[in-house]
C-alpha cells in the first residue's frame, strides 16, 4: 500500500513537473512571509523554576521567598573597573599615575559622565599618591601639579609609605602584589544606577577614552569591549570560515555530481529548506537565538545527503535510450522509503530533547525537526520536479544528461566492494569487535570531564594569524585581558563578587551553631575562597549581624556579652534569647540572616563573597559542600550551599543525565519505529532490528572519540550527543532500505549487500565528505566551545559512515543466513507478505 502510494506520488511529482514546481513557488512563498515574525532573541539557559526538582534549586528558592523581605535593596552604586597593564614596564611609575590622573581629567569633564558618577567618584592608588603631597581635598588639576613637582624616587617612596599605612591602597593592586613596583593597578570609577542616570553611555565613554589611552595599556573590560569583540569575532568567521566552508562544499559537490546543473539544483534544495525552517520557525513562534547556527548547519548537511540520494539512485535507474521522467520517478519512489524512515529517526532523535529542562535546547530539537521535515518535502518533490524539467531542456537542444552515479567509477567501487569482503569473510568477527567497541565508549563517557562551558582563551595560532588578507585571523586581545584580571585581581568590592549563599536549618539554636559557622567560615577564608581586601565585609551572617549591631546598641551588647562563656567573641548559649534580642534591637537587620516564623527560628542565612570565577565551579563546589558540612556540626542541622556557582553545578549534572536518558529514550524509539516500518514496508521486523543495531556503536565510537579528543562535557556537547542519535542513524537506513529493496528483486544476499554498498554507498561517501568536511573548516574558529560542536559532528558524521559500510554489511548477512524470511515482490505491489 505504501510502496504503491509513493510509486504514484513519485510519477506524479515527474509528470506534471510544472505543475508541482508553481506549487511550490507558492508554497515557499506563504512559508518564508513568516521569517519576518522570527523571534531572535536568544534563551540560552533556563529559570529556577525549571529545574526545582533539584535540592539546591530548591534550597535556592527557599532562600528567596524565606529572606525575601529582608532582601537588602539594590545598591544605586556600581563599580567600573579602569585597568592598567604594563607588561614590561611599571604601572606604579610616576609617568603612568600621571597618565592615569588625565584619564580621570578626561572622564570626569564629560558631562555624560558628570551626571552618572556616584558621590563617591574616582579613586586610584594615583589619588592616593598625589594627596599625600597635595592634600586630601586637591582637585585633579592640584593632583596632577603635586606629581608632576615629584621626582620618581619621591614617587616609589610615596607609595611605599602608602601601601606601610593605609590597608585599603591594596584594592587597587594585585591580590599578591608586593614592593613599589608592579605591571598592574585598576582605577574604580563608582557610577550611580539610580533614575535616569546615563550609567550605560557613561561606560562607553570611559571604555573609548580607555582606547585612546592603550598606548599606556589601560583598558576596560565593559559590555562595550565585549560587544566589539563579538562583532570581530563573528566577522573573521565570515571572512574565513564561510569562504572556505563554501568552496570546500561547492569543491566535493562538483567531484561527486561532476555536473554543475546538478550543483545548483542541489544547493537550490539545500537553500529552500533553510528559509522553509526559519519560515515555519517564525509562523510556530520557536524562539531562534544565537545558538540556532547549529540546527542551520545541521540542516543544510542533512539536505545535502537527501540531494546526494535522490540523484544518485536517478543516475542508477535511467538506462540506455529511456528518457528522464520514468527513471526519476522509479529512483524518487525507491530512494523515497529511506528518506522518510531518515526524517522520521531524526526527527525522534531530535524531538526526544522536548524533555531537556533548558528552553535552547528543546528549541533546537524542534528547529532541526522542522528543517529535516522541509527538506524532505522540498527533496521528493521541488527538487526532482525542477532537475526534470532542466534536464528536458537540456535534451531538447541536443545536450546529453546521462551521468554516471557515484559508488560506480573505476576506483571506488573496488573499495566498496571490498566491505562486502569483509563481511562474507568475517561476520561474526567484526560484530563481537563492534560489540567491544560500542562498551568500551560506555566506559569512556564515565570518564569524560564536565564543565558549565568552555571559556575562549583569545589565543590564536600563528599560522591563523599570518594567512593572507583579508582570511588572516586576528588575535582579540580582550579574552587575554579577561584571563589576566581574573589571575591576578580579586573583585573590586563584595557587591561584585560572585556569592555562595548557604542555607543553615533544624536545630539553629542549639550552642554551637555559632561556633560551626564560624570554623566553616575560617575554612574557606584558610583555602583562599573569599575576598580579603575588599571594602566590605566578604561574610555576612547571623554573628556578623550580631557584631554589628553590638557595636551600636549597648543593650543587646550585654545580651551578646552574657551568651559568650569562653570569651571567643561567639555567644554558645541561650541562642534563642540572643536571636530574640537582636530581633528587639534590629529587625532589619536580623530578618536578613535570620528566619522567624510564628517566634520559632527556622533558618540562618550565612552570604559569602567569593574570589572565584565561574571557569573553576567544578572545583569550587565541593568545596562550598565541605564548607556548609562544617556548619552542620555533628549533624544537629542541615546546612546547604545554594549559591550560583553550587546551584549551576547541580543543574550541569542535572542535563548531563538528562541528556543520557534522553539519549536512551530517542534509541529505543528509533528502535521500536524502524521494527515497525520495516515490517511494514519490506515484511520484516527483524530486518528493521538489524539496521537499528549499529547505532548503538556509533554512540559509543563518538563518546571514545570526546574521551580521545578530550572534548568535556558541557551544556552544548551534552546537546550534541543526543543529536548524534538523529544523526548516526542515517546512512545505516539508507543501505538496510536498499538491501530490502535488492533483496525484493530476487538478488540473493551477496548480490543485494553489493548493490545496496556500492550504490547507496557512493551517495554516502559523497555526503560525508560535504558535512564533515565543511564542519571541520570550524577548526578553524578560535573557540573551544565551537570548535568542539565541529569535533563531534565531524566524528559523529565519519562513525556512522564507516559502520553503515564496515558493520552493518555484516549484520545483514548474518541477518539473511540466520533471520531473514523471503523478502519478494509482493510487498512491492502491496500484497502479503512473510512475516518475521
Amino acid at each position: 500500500m505504501i510502496q504503491r502510494f509513493l510509486r504514484r506520488a513519485a510519477g506524479f511529482v515527474t509528470e506534471h513537473n510544472v505543475i508541482v514546481l508553481l506549487v511550490m513557488v507558492l508554497l515557499t512563498g506563504g512559508i518564508m512571509a513568516g521569517i519576518p515574525q522570527l523571534n531572535t532573541s536568544s534563551q540560552s539557559g533556563g529559570t529556577a523554576s525549571q529545574f526545582d526538582d533539584i535540592d539546591r534549586v530548591q534550597k535556592s528558592q527557599y532562600i528567596d521567598d524565606a529572606y525575601s523581605k529582608a532582601v537588602v535593596k539594590g545598591s544605586t552604586r556600581e563599580v567600573e573597573p579602569v585597568y592598567v597593564w604594563n607588561e614590561d614596564g611599571n604601572a606604579l611609575s610616576k609617568e603612568s599615575l600621571l597618565a592615569g590622573l588625565r584619564y580621570q581629567q578626561r572622564v570626569t569633564e564629560n558631562e555624560t559622565v558628570q551626571a552618572a558618577l556616584h558621590d563617591d567618584g574616582v579613586r586610584g592608588i594615583e589619588n592616593l599618591v598625589a594627596t599625600q603631597s597635595a592634600g586630601s581635598s586637591a582637585s585633579l588639576d592640584d593632583q596632577i601639579q603635586a606629581l608632576e613637582s615629584m621626582s620618581e624616587a619621591e614617587v616609589e617612596t610615596a607609595i611605599g609609605q602608602l601601601l606601610d599605612e593605609n590597608p585599603q591602597a591594596g584594592q587597587f593592586l594585585p591580590a599578591d602584589h608586593e614592593g613599589t613596583t608592579s605591571s598592574d593597578r585598576r582605577t574604580l570609577v563608582v557610577l550611580d544606577t539610580a533614575g535616569d542616570s546615563p550609567q550605560e553611555d557613561a561606560e562607553t565613554v570611559l571604555y573609548e577614552t580607555a582606547t585612546e589611552y592603550e598606548d599606556d595599556g589601560f583598558f576596560v573590560l565593559s559590555s562595550n569591549a565585549y560587544s566589539e569583540a563579538s562583532s570581530h569575532f563573528f566577522g573573521e568567521m565570515v571572512e574565513l570560515v564561510l569562504p572556505i566552508t563554501l568552496a570546500l562544499i561547492l569543491f566535493i559537490l562538483a567531484f561527486a555530481y561532476r555536473d554543475l546543473v546538478d550543483v545548483v539544483v542541489g544547493m537550490a534544495g539545500v537553500i529552500l529548506s533553510v528559509l522553509w525552517t526559519f519560515g515555519l520557525l517564525g509562523w510556530l513562534g520557536v524562539e531562534a537565538g544565537v545558538i540556532m547556527i547549529i540546527p542551520v548547519v545541521l540542516i543544510a548537511g542533512l539536505s545535502i545527503d537527501f540531494g546526494f540520494h535522490v540523484f544518485n539512485r536517478y543516475r542508477e535507474e535511467r538506462g540506455p535510450g529511456e528518457g528522464i521522467r520514468k527513471p526519476m520517478a522509479r529512483g524518487l519512489s525507491l530512494v523515497a522509503t529511506a528518506l522518510i524512515l531518515v526524517t522520521a529517526t531524526a526527527a525522534i532523535g531530535f524531538l526526544a530533547n522536548l524533555a531537556n529542562p533548558l528552553p535552547s535546547i528543546r528549541d533546537i530539537g524542534i528547529t532541526v525537526t522542522l528543517g529535516v521535515v522541509s527538506a524532505l518535502g522540498i527533496f521528493v518533490t521541488a527538487v526532482p520536479a525542477l532537475k526534470v524539467s532542466i534536464d528536458r531542456t537540456f535534451e531538447r537542444i541536443g545536450l546529453d544528461r546521462r551521468k554516471a552515479p557515484l559508488g560506480h567509477g573505476s576506483y571506488l567501487r573496488p573499495m566498496l566492494e571490498k566491505t562486502v569482503t569483509l563481511a562474507r569473510r568475517g561476520a561474526p568477527v567484526v560484530l563481537v569487535l563492534a560489540v567491544l567497541v560500542a562498551a568500551g565508549g560506555g566506559v569512556a563517557w564515565t570518564q569524560l570531564d564536565q564543565e558549565s562551558y568552555q571559556q575562549a582563551d583569545g589565543d590564536v595560532a600563528e599560522w591563523k594569524q599570518q594567512l593572507p588578507e583579508p582570511l588572516g585571523w586576528e588575535q582579540t586581545e580582550i579574552f587575554t585581558q579577561q584571563r589576566h584580571v581574573g589571575e591576578v585581581y580579586q573583585p573590586a568590592n563584595a557587591d561584585d563578587a560572585i556569592k555562595s549563599e548557604i542555607l543553615v536549618e533544624d536545630d539553629v539554636t542549639s550552642p554551637s551553631t555559632l561556633e560551626d559557622i564560624d570554623a566553616s567560615v575560617e575554612r574557606l577564608a584558610q583555602e583562599g575562597l573569599l575576598l580579603d581586601q575588599s571594602a566590605t565585609p566578604a561574610e555576612r551572617s547571623p554573628l556578623t549581624a550580631m557584631q554589628q549591631v553590638a557595636s551600636e546598641d549597648e543593650e543587646f551588647a550585654d545580651v551578646f556579652a552574657d551568651a559568650d562563656t569562653d570569651d571567643d567573641g561567639i555567644p554558645d548559649q541561650n541562642l534563642a534569647a540572643v536571636y530574640d534580642a537582636l530581633y528587639a534591637a534590629d529587625s532589619e537587620t536580623a530578618e536578613r540572616v535570620i528566619e522567624r516564623v510564628d517566634g520559632e527560628y527556622q533558618s540562618l542565612l550565612v552570604t559569602l563573597s567569593l574570589d572565584v570565577d565561574f571557569s573553576e565551579s567544578s572545583a569550587i563546589a565541593p568545596k562550598l559542600d565541605d564548607g556548609a558540612a562544617v556548619m552542620e556540626g555533628d549533624g544537629q542541622r542541615t546546612a546547604t550551599a545554594a549559591g550560583p556557582i553550587t546551584v549551576n553545578e547541580a543543574v550541569l549534572d542535572n542535563v548531563i543525565g538528562g541528556v543520557v536518558t534522553t539519549m536512551v529514550v530517542a534509541l529505543v524509539a528509533i528502535v521500536v519505529a524502524l521494527i515497525l516500518v520495516f515490517r511494514l514496508m519490506h515484511g520484516s521486523a527483524t530486518l528493521g532490528a538489524a539496521v537499528s543495531g549499529p547505532i548503538f556503536l556509533v554512540v559509543g565510537l563518538v563518546i571514545a572519540g570526546m574521551y580521545l579528543l578530550e572534548i568535556p562535557l558541557t551544556l552544548l556537547t551534552a546537546l550534541l550527543m543526543s543529536l548524534v542519535v538523529g544523526l548516526g542513524i542515517d546512512y545505516n537506513i539508507h543501505i538496510g532500505d536498499r538491501f530490502a529493496d535488492e533483496l525484493r528483486e530476487g538478488n540473493n544476499e551477496i548480490e543485494a549487500l553489493r548493490a545496496a554498498v556500492t550504490g547507496t554507498g557512493g551517495a554516502l561517501l559523497g555526503s560525508t565528505l560535504t558535512s564533515a568536511g565543511s564542519f571541520a573548516t570550524i577548526a578553524l574558529v578560535p573557540h573551544p566551545q565551537v570548535q568542539s560542536f565541529g569535533s563531534i559532528v565531524v566524528v559523529a558524521l565519519v562513525t556512522a559512515f564507516l559502520v553503515s559500510l564496515l558493520v552493518l554489511p555484516s549484520v545483514l548477512l548474518l541477518w539473511s543466513r540466520y533471520a531473514s524470511l523471503s523478502l519478494d515482490a509482493s510487498t512491492a505491489t502491496g500484497e502479503p507478505a512473510p512475516q518475521d
